[in-house]
């Protein structure tokens, strides 16, 4: 939706322009342009709540809404583009993009003349087409849709990575067994040798690289070592008291929520300081998107020479290098790729009925890239059909199946995460 928000930013300037620029309105003209500015910021404001919600969460009355009202925005802003140009008298600009037939009988009538009445009855058909758009909003109920949509909270998939059987992973032992080195000072299973000092490690990496599973996996090795332990999610837009809620419920499963629920972010941190002063303990702070917030949360953690650990998962490498130690983990190799596959697919490669399907899979796992999520989630989509059609999934992928399989649903919310973070401007390039 940041594409529409978008087309709206770069109109509303111009139609203020058009407004407050020396250009000798007619009364009737500049009331209606008046009139339309004002009813494309009362859109805008719509479209603003639109942009945060998650497309796949969006109704598609919604959708079809904000696509109508993008394209009255290009029209419109083709349209004040062509007036200012010819006012100011410089050269018609080129139909290289072949403009809306509302946008050549513009062009046409500033050659011929610019005569009032014609420019105000293009204004008036612009201003025709956005009450069309506008009376669609009221009549769908366009806001109580984006309303409740912004009101879902969807569970988070990853959470099922906490969950995962240790013997349905593939391809993380010597990534396992990296950090457990470094989270030992060299020990890869047994106990820590004597640095005393708080250590952090970070692992990075962009999403559906299986960050969550590889800490859990980890964490499951190691917490045994400690007195205290607790495995937080943070998400991307996280309340930082919950999460420090969070983390004193894990550390000390007695502790009571009332005790905690109304003490503030500082009172949280000094409450977990005093638990953690003189003990050993081993947490994990999975998924973090906030440097600010975790810049808060790590205050918590004292460092009081008992070899304590910490591990963080990221995608925000700014967020790593302010944390200790950097993990990046990395795709699957070729043959671990195809292990995954055709364990999900199969049951095992040596299951596989028939030998010509290698060149197949070789060739979805080219597309997957080493990524498990993506591996898993085509698998599981391959699963459900004959093999007869597995050349039209090929020639499909993208996420963009519209089959109903919760696999795919699950990939294409967590590959959006990545989208919805990204600074205005960049988004606007990926939607183009």
């Amino acid at each position: 939706m940041d594409v529409v928000t978008g087309a709206m930013g770069s109109l509303l300037p111009k139609l203020g322009e058009l407004l407050v620029g020396e250009y000798k309105l007619q009364m009737g003209i500049k009331e209606g342009v008046e009139s339309l500015e004002r009813e494309m910021r009362s859109m805008n404001a719509a479209l603003t709540k639109v942009a945060e919600v998650p497309r796949d969460q969006l109704d598609n009355q919604v959708i079809i809404w904000a696509d109508e009202l993008r394209e009255l925005s290009y029209d419109m802003e083709d349209v004040i583009d062509n007036f200012l140009v010819y006012v100011d008298g410089s050269e018609s600009v080129p139909d290289s993009n072949k403009l809306k037939q509302l946008v050549g009988k513009m062009a046409s009538l500033f050659t011929n003349g610019k005569t009032r009445h014609q420019i105000a009855n293009a204004i008036n058909e612009i201003k025709n087409r956005a009450q069309e758009v506008a009376d669609r909003r009221d009549r769908y109920r366009v806001d109580d849709a984006i309303a409740n949509a912004a009101g879902k909270h969807k569970v988070d998939p990853r959470v099922l990575a906490l969950y995962k059987d240790q013997k349905e992973l593939v391809g993380i032992e010597d990534a396992r067994n990296e950090l457990i080195k470094r989270l030992t000072d060299g020990n890869d299973d047994g106990p820590m040798q004597q640095q005393h000092n708080l250590k952090m490690v970070s692992i990075v990496g962009h999403g559906g690289l299986g960050k969550t599973t590889l800490a859990k996996a980890v964490y499951d090795r190691l917490q045994t070592q400690f007195e205290y332990t607790a495995f937080v999610p943070v998400g991307q837009n996280p309340e930082v008291a919950k999460v420090l809620k969070d983390i004193l419920l894990e550390l000390d499963k007695s502790e009571c929520i009332g005790d905690v629920a109304t003490l503030d972010e500082r009172q949280l941190i000094d409450k977990l300081r005093r638990q953690l002063e003189n003990a050993r303990y081993f947490i994990v702070i999975d998924d973090i998107w906030d440097l600010e917030a975790w810049n808060i949360i790590k205050c918590a953690f004292i460092d009081n020479n008992h070899g304590s650990r910490v591990i963080t998962t990221t995608r925000i490498l700014k967020i790593s290098t302010n944390t200790g130690d950097i993990y990046r983990i990395k795709p699957l190799s070729q043959h671990f790729s195809e292990e995954l596959f055709y364990t999900r697919l199969f049951g095992g490669k040596d299951k596989c009925p028939f030998d010509q399907l290698a060149e197949v899979s070789t060739n979805f796992l080219r597309k997957c890239g080493g990524v498990p999520l993506a591996i898993i989630t085509i698998a599981s989509l391959l699963a459900g059909k004959p093999m007869l059609d597995w050349a039209k999934v090929f020639n499909s992928i993208g996420f963009g199946s519209r089959d109903n399989n919760m696999d795919v649903d699950n990939s294409r919310r967590i590959l959006s995460f990545s989208y919805y973070d990204l600074p205005y401007h960049l988004s606007l390039v990926c939607c183009i």
